[in-house]
């Protein structure tokens, strides 16, 4: 699946980076590098939503990361 939206840190249990989805939705991100944690950084994300994965965090799905652009 491909989303785009924007990056953001949520402070919840020992943090978390989420991309915030143009499509309303919010993912828990798995994989990627250091490259993609930037707060406020438009992206486009490429990669596989794992629905049997669990997170302490909660924020929502976890989405992991195979390839993203900034846009």
């Amino acid at each position: 699946m491909k989303l785009q939206g924007s990056i953001a840190f949520r402070d919840v249990e020992s943090g978390v980076w989420v991309l915030e989805g143009d499509d309303g939705h919010t993912y828990e991100l798995a994989g990627g590098d250091r490259g993609i944690k930037k707060t406020g950084c438009r992206v486009e994300i490429e990669g596989d939503g794992d629905k049997k994965a669990v997170s302490l965090s909660m924020v929502g799905p976890i989405l992991r990361v195979a390839r993203y652009r900034f846009l």
